[in-house]
């Protein structure tokens, strides 16, 4: 039998109230060891699922607190256990000496990720649905958080059951033509499997090419504001920030490390980091910080390309364009509130967008935000659809294509259905590792590795 396990599921510090989670067997003779209702006539041990008793917390012959005991019942629990859940007043000292009771009363202290753990183990949810938690406490946004929820329901786990449904069906008609000739099995028509194959194919490329949006909207963007001294940078940096967050002045070279700030632009986290100017300098102080700019662009999942649009352009600027080239990266020319100078269908070629704001004005923020959405593809995402949510989960993806492509490319140079029928059971076998019906231990342990403990 499974230990019972307590744990405190709501943040740490002041707050209005706080959770401690007990699951297990003995849950509720647990708790009610340490609770009790203010209605004597009622047991908390007796307690259906999905009601409340109001009474006390009282430890060690003294009354701590007043507490909300919420029971819920096997199998119909978030664990798939008994479960109580007792509500405190926040704060950290109430919390920790209600904890530090059901662990004296015999329960044992849950580790990261426990409970959702046990949902997983009891069949509640799905491997790809344990992982959505995460997503969803760490949303940055509504459409992230939307994202969240529609894995957390079983979008995604539904749309590899029709993949699995798909392939299944295809693999066991392989099976009996391959393996019982003389049943009389009907020939599965060469058309037929071409078209499956592609199908299946094409559904899983398109979750594929869905990732990278999707991650953006749960986890933001590390985004790199890039250029030339005195094109703007620091500026647009305050603009996107909403206060000043790094120093302006007109005197080149004045920022010389990068300064990193987190904004919420639309629907998207960006972790700004705004960086030294780009140029040539003999000043040592300075030529480490463009060192590092150019260190944090490569690592940068979005490049923001700071032009001062009011000079004419150099071969520094064509330089950074090609810097530039085959990532996302957004062209930004500054200035637009003073004279025009700039040819921008000399750096149109390297960049997926180029945009024309004064950094000075917010009236611009609207036409920049659309701008940076439209570039990481999150402007067109459907957050219902069921999106691939880590990068276990594209492996998997991926390993899926890869075996039907093979199969595919098996049947066109006319090889044996042995050989097809192979890749299809590879291609099924991927897609049971994503929903976690065919993890492995370890991999499991990785997943629930990255959860708070409380959850």
């Amino acid at each position: 039998m499974s230990k019972t396990i307590a744990a405190i599921a709501t943040p740490p510090g002041e707050g209005g109230l706080a959770v401690i989670r007990i699951s297990g067997a003995d849950a509720h003779a647990i708790a009610a060891k340490i609770f009790r209702p203010v209605n004597s006539h009622r047991s908390l041990q007796d307690a259906k699922g999905y009601t409340a008793l109001f009474g006390h917390f009282v430890w060690q012959g003294k009354t701590c607190d007043e507490v909300v005991a919420l029971s819920f019942r096997a199998p119909h629990s978030y664990t798939g256990e008994d479960v109580v859940e007792l509500s405190c007043h926040g704060g950290s000292t109430v919390p920790m000496l209600l904890l530090q009771a059901c662990v004296e009363s015999g329960a044992s202290p849950a580790g990261p990720g426990e409970f959702t753990r046990r949902a997983f183990e009891n069949g509640r949810i799905n491997l790809a649905q344990a992982e959505a938690v995460m997503d969803l406490i760490s949303a940055t946004g509504r459409q992230g958080a939307a994202v969240a929820v529609a894995a957390l329901e079983g979008a995604l786990a539904k749309r590899i059951e029709g993949l699995r449904q798909q392939l299944t069906t295809l693999a066991g008609h392989l099976a009996a033509w391959i393996d019982f000739p003389e049943e009389d099995v009907p020939a599965l028509e060469q058309q037929t499997l071409q078209q499956t194959l592609s199908d299946c194919i094409a559904q899983l490329q398109k979750m594929i090419a869905g990732y990278g949006a999707g991650a953006v909207l749960r986890r933001g963007v590390d985004t790199a504001i890039v250029g030339s001294p005195n094109v703007g940078k620091s500026t647009l940096l305050n603009l996107l920030s909403g206060f000043e967050r790094a120093i302006v002045t007109p005197i080149a070279g004045t920022t010389r490390d990068v300064v990193e700030q987190q904004v919420q632009l639309g629907q998207v986290r960006l972790n700004l980091f705004d960086t030294a100017g780009l140029r040539q300098t003999d000043d040592v102080v300075e030529a480490e910080g463009i060192r590092r700019s150019y260190a944090q662009m490569d690592k940068a999942g979005l490049v923001l390309a700071v032009y001062d649009g009011s000079r004419e352009i150099c071969q520094e600027d064509i330089a950074l364009a090609q810097q530039c080239q085959g990532r996302p990266a957004l062209a930004i020319l500054n200035k637009s509130d003073l004279e025009k100078n700039f040819d921008k269908q000399q750096i149109l070629p390297y960049f997926g967008k180029v945009v024309e704001i004064s950094a000075k004005d917010d009236s611009f923020l609207p036409h920049l935000t659309q701008a940076i959405e439209e570039l990481l593809g999150v402007s067109s995402i459907d957050p219902d659809a069921g999106l691939l949510a880590s990068q276990r989960q594209l492996e998997a993806a991926t390993r899926a294509v890869e075996a039907l492509q093979e199969a595919a490319a098996a049947q066109q140079q006319g090889f044996d259905l042995d050989a097809v029928g192979v890749c299809v059971d590879d291609a099924l076998h991927a897609l049971y590792q994503l929903t976690g019906e065919e993890a492995s231990e370890a991999v499991v342990e990785e997943v629930f590795s990255k959860f708070c403990v409380g959850k």
